[in-house]
Protein backbone atom coordinates (compact mmCIF):
# COMPACT_ATOMS: atom_id res chain seq x y z
CA UNK A 1 0.00 0.00 0.00
CA UNK A 2 1.38 3.59 -0.97
CA UNK A 3 1.58 5.27 2.80
CA UNK A 4 1.34 8.67 0.36
CA UNK A 5 -1.52 7.88 -1.12
CA UNK A 6 -3.00 6.57 2.85
CA UNK A 7 -1.21 10.08 4.30
CA UNK A 8 -3.48 12.52 1.44
CA UNK A 9 -6.95 10.05 2.21
CA UNK A 10 -6.48 10.42 5.70
CA UNK A 11 -6.14 14.07 5.00
CA UNK A 12 -8.98 14.28 3.18
CA UNK A 13 -10.97 12.23 5.30
CA UNK A 14 -10.43 14.05 8.43
CA UNK A 15 -11.10 17.58 6.86
CA UNK A 16 -14.19 16.72 4.63
CA UNK A 17 -12.93 17.36 1.26
CA UNK A 18 -10.57 17.54 -1.48
CA UNK A 19 -10.62 21.56 -1.33
CA UNK A 20 -11.05 21.69 2.29
CA UNK A 21 -8.01 19.18 2.84
CA UNK A 22 -5.88 21.48 -0.44
CA UNK A 23 -6.83 25.00 1.02
CA UNK A 24 -5.54 23.74 4.81
CA UNK A 25 -2.37 22.03 3.86
CA UNK A 26 -1.51 24.31 0.61
CA UNK A 27 -1.84 20.86 -1.35
CA UNK A 28 -2.97 20.80 -5.08
CA UNK A 29 -6.07 19.70 -4.91
CA UNK A 30 -5.94 17.74 -7.90
CA UNK A 31 -2.97 15.71 -6.73
CA UNK A 32 -5.11 14.66 -3.67
CA UNK A 33 -7.75 13.33 -5.86
CA UNK A 34 -5.55 11.55 -7.95
CA UNK A 35 -3.82 10.06 -4.83
CA UNK A 36 -7.19 8.88 -3.67
CA UNK A 37 -8.13 7.89 -6.97
CA UNK A 38 -4.92 5.56 -7.51
CA UNK A 39 -5.62 4.43 -3.50
CA UNK A 40 -8.89 3.53 -4.46
CA UNK A 41 -7.95 1.37 -7.65
CA UNK A 42 -5.42 -0.26 -5.78
CA UNK A 43 -7.68 -1.67 -2.76
CA UNK A 44 -10.72 -2.49 -5.18
CA UNK A 45 -12.62 -0.28 -2.70
CA UNK A 46 -14.82 2.98 -3.02
CA UNK A 47 -13.39 5.35 -0.16
CA UNK A 48 -15.68 7.43 -0.83
CA UNK A 49 -18.98 8.58 -1.85
CA UNK A 50 -19.11 12.16 -4.05
CA UNK A 51 -22.05 13.81 -4.32
CA UNK A 52 -22.24 16.87 -6.14
CA UNK A 53 -22.05 19.26 -3.00
CA UNK A 54 -20.28 17.31 -0.63
CA UNK A 55 -18.13 14.48 -0.19
CA UNK A 56 -19.28 11.25 2.32
CA UNK A 57 -17.26 8.22 3.71
CA UNK A 58 -18.11 4.58 2.76
CA UNK A 59 -18.46 2.60 5.55
CA UNK A 60 -15.11 0.84 3.93
CA UNK A 61 -13.08 4.84 4.16
CA UNK A 62 -14.51 4.85 7.54
CA UNK A 63 -13.47 1.80 8.61
CA UNK A 64 -9.65 2.26 7.02
CA UNK A 65 -9.69 5.83 8.15
CA UNK A 66 -10.16 4.69 11.90
CA UNK A 67 -7.61 2.40 11.79
CA UNK A 68 -4.80 3.76 9.72
CA UNK A 69 -4.73 7.48 10.98
CA UNK A 70 -3.89 6.77 14.36
CA UNK A 71 -0.62 4.52 12.65
CA UNK A 72 -0.06 7.54 10.60
CA UNK A 73 0.30 9.77 13.49
CA UNK A 74 2.22 7.07 15.12
CA UNK A 75 5.20 6.88 12.28
CA UNK A 76 5.27 10.88 12.52
CA UNK A 77 6.07 10.90 15.76
CA UNK A 78 8.12 7.83 16.01
CA UNK A 79 10.18 9.63 12.82
CA UNK A 80 10.52 12.98 15.04
CA UNK A 81 11.50 11.45 18.12
CA UNK A 82 14.37 9.08 16.25
CA UNK A 83 15.17 12.29 14.37
CA UNK A 84 15.88 14.85 17.88
CA UNK A 85 17.52 11.60 19.48
CA UNK A 86 14.68 12.03 22.24
CA UNK A 87 11.33 11.02 23.22
CA UNK A 88 10.15 14.91 23.57
CA UNK A 89 6.26 15.92 23.61
CA UNK A 90 5.70 18.00 20.36
CA UNK A 91 2.90 18.55 17.62
CA UNK A 92 -0.82 18.96 18.39
CA UNK A 93 -2.64 17.87 21.44
CA UNK A 94 -6.62 18.13 21.31
CA UNK A 95 -8.41 17.58 24.39
CA UNK A 96 -11.92 17.84 24.95
CA UNK A 97 -13.36 19.03 28.84
CA UNK A 98 -16.68 19.45 30.05
CA UNK A 99 -17.59 22.50 30.57
CA UNK A 100 -17.75 23.39 35.03
CA UNK A 101 -14.16 22.05 34.50
CA UNK A 102 -13.25 23.89 31.28
CA UNK A 103 -14.57 26.99 33.27
CA UNK A 104 -13.05 27.12 36.36
CA UNK A 105 -9.62 25.28 35.47
CA UNK A 106 -8.62 23.93 32.39
CA UNK A 107 -7.55 28.20 31.53
CA UNK A 108 -4.71 27.75 34.16
CA UNK A 109 -4.24 24.20 33.62
CA UNK A 110 -3.48 24.58 29.76
CA UNK A 111 -1.16 27.72 30.50
CA UNK A 112 0.90 26.03 32.91
CA UNK A 113 1.06 22.86 30.32
CA UNK A 114 2.03 25.33 27.72
CA UNK A 115 4.63 27.01 29.22
CA UNK A 116 6.50 23.34 30.45
CA UNK A 117 5.75 22.17 27.07
CA UNK A 118 6.52 25.14 24.64
CA UNK A 119 7.08 22.55 21.53
CA UNK A 120 3.45 21.54 21.98
CA UNK A 121 0.26 23.21 20.49
CA UNK A 122 -3.04 22.39 22.94
CA UNK A 123 -6.22 22.47 21.92
CA UNK A 124 -8.97 22.55 24.51
CA UNK A 125 -12.25 22.77 23.75
CA UNK A 126 -15.54 22.63 25.41
CA UNK A 127 -17.98 19.60 25.13
CA UNK A 128 -20.27 18.06 27.73
CA UNK A 129 -21.29 15.24 25.42
CA UNK A 130 -19.53 11.99 24.65
CA UNK A 131 -17.26 13.35 21.31
CA UNK A 132 -15.98 10.74 19.04
CA UNK A 133 -12.54 10.51 19.84
CA UNK A 134 -11.62 9.42 15.99
CA UNK A 135 -13.92 10.70 13.98
CA UNK A 136 -13.00 14.06 15.44
CA UNK A 137 -9.18 14.02 15.81
CA UNK A 138 -9.01 14.72 20.00
CA UNK A 139 -6.07 12.75 20.91
CA UNK A 140 -7.68 13.17 24.72
CA UNK A 141 -10.97 13.48 26.51
CA UNK A 142 -12.17 14.46 29.84
CA UNK A 143 -15.27 13.17 30.98
CA UNK A 144 -17.54 12.98 33.86
CA UNK A 145 -18.53 9.38 35.20
CA UNK A 146 -17.92 7.98 31.99
CA UNK A 147 -20.18 5.02 30.90
CA UNK A 148 -17.89 1.55 30.12
CA UNK A 149 -16.19 1.30 27.27
CA UNK A 150 -14.34 -1.12 25.32
CA UNK A 151 -12.22 1.21 22.89
CA UNK A 152 -11.35 3.53 25.65
CA UNK A 153 -8.56 3.47 28.62
CA UNK A 154 -7.59 6.02 31.21
CA UNK A 155 -7.52 7.10 34.53
CA UNK A 156 -9.69 9.13 37.02
CA UNK A 157 -7.81 11.90 38.21
CA UNK A 158 -10.35 14.31 40.19
CA UNK A 159 -13.30 13.13 42.59
CA UNK A 160 -15.87 15.37 43.79
CA UNK A 161 -19.70 15.13 45.23
CA UNK A 162 -22.84 17.03 45.24
CA UNK A 163 -24.41 18.87 47.87
CA UNK A 164 -27.40 21.05 48.34
CA UNK A 165 -26.43 24.85 49.42
CA UNK A 166 -28.58 28.13 50.42
CA UNK A 167 -27.71 31.89 51.28
CA UNK A 168 -28.18 32.18 54.79
CA UNK A 169 -30.75 34.54 54.39
CA UNK A 170 -33.11 31.52 52.77
CA UNK A 171 -34.20 29.62 55.66
CA UNK A 172 -35.21 26.08 55.19
CA UNK A 173 -38.51 25.23 55.19
CA UNK A 174 -40.43 22.47 57.27
CA UNK A 175 -40.45 18.91 56.12
CA UNK A 176 -42.89 18.53 53.66
CA UNK A 177 -43.32 22.39 52.63
CA UNK A 178 -41.10 22.84 49.24
CA UNK A 179 -38.34 25.05 49.00
CA UNK A 180 -37.47 27.70 45.99
CA UNK A 181 -34.94 26.42 43.93
CA UNK A 182 -31.90 27.27 41.54
CA UNK A 183 -31.78 24.28 38.78
CA UNK A 184 -29.78 23.30 36.14
CA UNK A 185 -32.02 22.42 32.82
CA UNK A 186 -35.00 20.57 34.01
CA UNK A 187 -37.49 22.96 36.21
CA UNK A 188 -39.90 20.43 37.18
CA UNK A 189 -40.77 19.65 40.91
CA UNK A 190 -37.69 17.69 42.52
CA UNK A 191 -36.74 15.46 45.58
CA UNK A 192 -32.95 15.78 46.50
CA UNK A 193 -32.52 12.73 49.29
CA UNK A 194 -29.41 14.29 51.27
CA UNK A 195 -27.28 13.25 54.53
CA UNK A 196 -26.77 15.69 57.19
CA UNK A 197 -25.58 15.66 60.07
CA UNK A 198 -28.83 14.18 62.06
CA UNK A 199 -28.89 11.58 59.46
CA UNK A 200 -31.29 11.30 55.90
CA UNK A 201 -33.43 13.85 54.93
CA UNK A 202 -36.08 14.70 52.53
CA UNK A 203 -35.73 18.09 50.26
CA UNK A 204 -38.81 19.27 48.16
CA UNK A 205 -38.07 21.70 45.10
CA UNK A 206 -40.12 24.24 43.81
CA UNK A 207 -37.75 25.69 41.03
CA UNK A 208 -37.96 29.30 40.71
CA UNK A 209 -35.08 29.60 38.44
CA UNK A 210 -33.25 27.40 35.84
CA UNK A 211 -29.88 27.87 34.28
CA UNK A 212 -28.01 25.92 32.00
CA UNK A 213 -24.48 26.57 33.59
CA UNK A 214 -23.17 25.27 37.28
CA UNK A 215 -21.48 28.88 37.81
CA UNK A 216 -24.75 30.63 37.25
CA UNK A 217 -26.45 28.34 39.64
CA UNK A 218 -23.75 29.22 42.06
CA UNK A 219 -23.99 32.57 41.29
CA UNK A 220 -27.89 33.04 41.63
CA UNK A 221 -27.68 30.82 45.06
CA UNK A 222 -25.38 33.59 46.63
CA UNK A 223 -28.19 35.79 45.73
CA UNK A 224 -30.63 33.94 48.24
CA UNK A 225 -33.40 33.27 45.40
CA UNK A 226 -32.95 29.84 46.30
CA UNK A 227 -31.44 26.26 46.99
CA UNK A 228 -28.74 24.41 44.73
CA UNK A 229 -27.32 21.38 44.14
CA UNK A 230 -23.42 22.25 43.29
CA UNK A 231 -20.03 20.42 43.73
CA UNK A 232 -18.47 20.55 46.91
CA UNK A 233 -15.41 22.10 45.31
CA UNK A 234 -17.16 24.75 43.35
CA UNK A 235 -18.66 26.15 46.89
CA UNK A 236 -16.17 24.95 49.79
CA UNK A 237 -15.05 28.64 49.74
CA UNK A 238 -18.60 29.89 50.30
CA UNK A 239 -19.11 27.54 52.89
CA UNK A 240 -16.05 28.38 54.74
CA UNK A 241 -16.96 31.98 55.15
CA UNK A 242 -20.47 31.83 55.41
CA UNK A 243 -21.75 33.05 52.25
CA UNK A 244 -23.57 29.90 51.83
CA UNK A 245 -24.92 27.53 54.17
CA UNK A 246 -24.92 23.28 53.81
CA UNK A 247 -28.12 21.58 53.71
CA UNK A 248 -26.97 18.50 53.27
CA UNK A 249 -25.15 16.21 51.34
CA UNK A 250 -26.54 14.23 47.74
CA UNK A 251 -26.72 10.84 48.42
CA UNK A 252 -24.98 8.37 45.92
CA UNK A 253 -23.34 11.67 44.32
CA UNK A 254 -20.13 10.90 44.35
CA UNK A 255 -18.10 12.41 40.85
CA UNK A 256 -15.38 10.96 38.94
CA UNK A 257 -13.32 12.92 36.25
CA UNK A 258 -11.14 10.62 34.08
CA UNK A 259 -9.10 11.55 31.54
CA UNK A 260 -9.91 9.18 28.75
CA UNK A 261 -7.66 7.98 25.12
CA UNK A 262 -8.02 5.37 22.85
CA UNK A 263 -6.58 1.95 24.05
CA UNK A 264 -5.68 0.70 20.49
CA UNK A 265 -2.98 3.23 20.15
CA UNK A 266 0.55 3.94 21.90
CA UNK A 267 0.31 6.89 24.27
CA UNK A 268 2.18 9.50 22.27
CA UNK A 269 4.42 11.34 24.40
CA UNK A 270 2.24 14.54 24.59
CA UNK A 271 -0.56 12.96 25.99
CA UNK A 272 1.65 11.21 28.87
CA UNK A 273 3.17 14.41 29.73
CA UNK A 274 -0.41 15.63 30.41
CA UNK A 275 -1.45 13.10 32.13
CA UNK A 276 1.57 13.68 34.69
CA UNK A 277 0.74 17.71 34.69
CA UNK A 278 -2.93 16.33 35.75
CA UNK A 279 -1.27 14.16 38.53
CA UNK A 280 1.26 16.89 39.32
CA UNK A 281 -1.75 19.20 40.04
CA UNK A 282 -3.87 17.17 41.55
CA UNK A 283 -1.91 14.39 43.97
CA UNK A 284 -4.45 12.68 45.58
CA UNK A 285 -7.63 14.13 43.51
CA UNK A 286 -9.80 15.69 46.32
CA UNK A 287 -12.62 18.20 45.65
CA UNK A 288 -9.69 19.97 48.55
CA UNK A 289 -7.20 19.85 45.79
CA UNK A 290 -9.78 21.06 42.91
CA UNK A 291 -11.13 24.01 44.98
CA UNK A 292 -7.75 25.27 45.96
CA UNK A 293 -6.14 24.89 42.60
CA UNK A 294 -9.89 27.07 41.36
CA UNK A 295 -9.46 29.55 43.68
CA UNK A 296 -11.90 31.99 44.49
Amino acid sequence: MDLLALADFNLVARHGGFGKAARATSRPKATLSRRVTELEAALGLRLFERGARNLKLTDEGRALHQRTSVLLTELDETAAAIASGAEKPRGRLRISAPLLLSQTAMGKIGAGFALKYPEVRLEITTEDRAVDMIEEGYDLVIRVNPDPDESLVGRAFLHDRLVVVASPTLRRPAAGIPAPGVVRGIGDRQTWNVMTAKGAATINIEPVLVLSSLIMVRDAVRTGVGAARLPISLVSHDLADGTLQHWGDIEGSEIALWALYPSRRLLSARVSAFLDYLKQAFPNGTPDELAAYIGR
